[in-house]
């Protein structure tokens, strides 16, 4: 009993006292993510309106592009309009290319509605990162990225269930909810948020990428972070396909979704607290190692029991990691980019996923599956590896000396740094 009530009491001090800034962002993030229902059933929809099965993936590759044009801008505006300001135009930019794709009569308009959906949408995160880096001081933002994912999961948790029920009464009942959810968030961060103050410039005032491109421990960083975020994006592209190959139904897989959800709502939290006591970057390994060795034993799984033992290994992995990326890299940013480091980051997420949905679908099909699967462990090794070897560098990047960083601390209504 007492041990459980300190546990308690650990994880309780991970959250207490984050900025006020931080509640503001989890719980509109959390609201919109609950409206994240159109994407996962958009294969559903295009068919309903008769679109060819051939012209499908055509919609959903244009989806990925706007993966690696929103990061990039989201960072850039982040840095030189302000968090708050770039944020509410991606919000808004949401909810009108769900009206956008809704009412799109052909697939070329189609393509061109969910190349700006997921382009506006991913314009949010690197502002929204940014702006927690700019309150939350070095040694608390690994809880403070962890508690801001655990949002995202709970939000994208509840999205799957309302989702499925909001599907069987018309597929216009999906696009409302996602653009009314976005236009919430929005209304919160107008209503709870100051107005950005004037941007920091950089020394020279150069506002591009090339302060992240000279940056050689991020340039470094980034690659073994792409590796290991293309090895987790497999379970969003090629974990279906060896679920239908292996004689099993659709909610076989759906299964697989909510064990992978529940994973990481009920653990994250805890997660956090009890790993806070060791080094994020040994942690970072292990998990990382963790979520390779799920998905590469998907490749011995051949039922709905197996596979959901794998599934539970790699979503341990990813309830353990939670924050530590995203936590890295604000360490590794100067104040005045950090929108743009973040931009890289988040850029690097969309080519994984674009990567798993193209390359790695390739390979299962066109090669073999056991090539997918063996590749995923011999990566994580590999990126393990990478990642150890620039432990020392990235270590006394993100050590929190007062005099090597420089903290942006805000007070409630004191406004919004940018």
């Amino acid at each position: 009993m007492g041990r459980r009530l300190s546990r308690m009491t650990s994880l309780r001090a991970q959250f207490a006292g984050l900025p006020r800034v931080l509640w503001i962002l989890f719980t509109g993030t959390v609201v919109n993510r609950i409206g994240f229902m159109v994407i996962p059933f958009l294969v559903f929809y295009l068919a309903d309106e008769g679109v060819p099965v051939g012209q499908v993936p055509l919609v959903l590759g244009a989806l990925g592009a706007g993966n690696l044009i929103g990061p990039i801008l989201g960072g850039f505006l982040a840095d030189r309009t302000g968090r708050r300001a770039t944020m509410l135009a991606g919000l808004v930019g949401v909810a009108l290319a769900q009206g956008a794709l809704f009412a799109a009569p052909s697939v070329p308009l189609l393509m061109v509605a969910g190349l700006l959906l997921s382009a506006a949408g991913s314009v949010v995160s690197p502002a929204a990162y940014a702006l927690m880096a700019d309150h939350v001081e070095p040694e608390r933002r690994r809880a403070g990225y962890a508690l801001f994912g655990w949002g995202v999961n709970l939000g994208t948790a509840a999205a799957g269930v309302l989702g499925g029920f909001l599907a069987e009464n018309g597929y216009w009942l999906l696009f409302a909810v996602d653009a009314g959810t976005a236009l919430v968030y929005a209304a919160i961060l107008l209503a709870a948020l100051p107005p950005d103050r004037a941007p920091e410039r950089a020394p020279g005032g150069s506002v591009g990428y090339g302060v992240v491109l000279r940056d050689r421990a991020m340039m470094l960083f980034l690659p073994l972070l792409g590796l290991q975020l293309f090895i987790y994006s497999l379970t969003e592209s090629v974990l279906p396909m060896a679920v239908h190959d292996d004689g099993l139904p659709p909610s076989v897989y759906g299964a697989m979704a909510m064990v992978n959800a529940v994973v990481v709502v009920v653990f994250q939290p805890v997660a956090t607290g009890v790993l806070a006591r060791f080094p994020q970057l040994p942690v970072f390994l292990a998990a990382n190692l963790l979520i390779a060795a799920g998905v590469a034993l998907t490749g011995l799984a051949d039922s709905a029991g197996a596979y959901a033992l794998t599934v539970l290994v790699w979503s341990a992995g990813e309830a353990a990691v939670g924050g530590i990326a995203a936590s890295l890299v604000a360490n590794l940013a100067p104040a005045h980019a950090r929108g743009r480091y973040q931009g890289a980051f988040q850029w690097t997420w969309g080519l994984a996923r674009f990567a798993a949905l193209t390359v790695g679908a390739t390979v299962y099909a066109q090669v073999s599956p056991s090539a997918v699967w063996w590749s995923s462990a011999i990566g994580g090794v590999a990126a393990a590896v990478g990642v150890l070897a620039l432990m020392p560098v990235l270590t006394r990047r993100s050590a929190p000396a007062a005099a090597a960083v420089e903290l942006v601390l805000v007070n409630e209504g004191d406004g919004v740094t940018a």
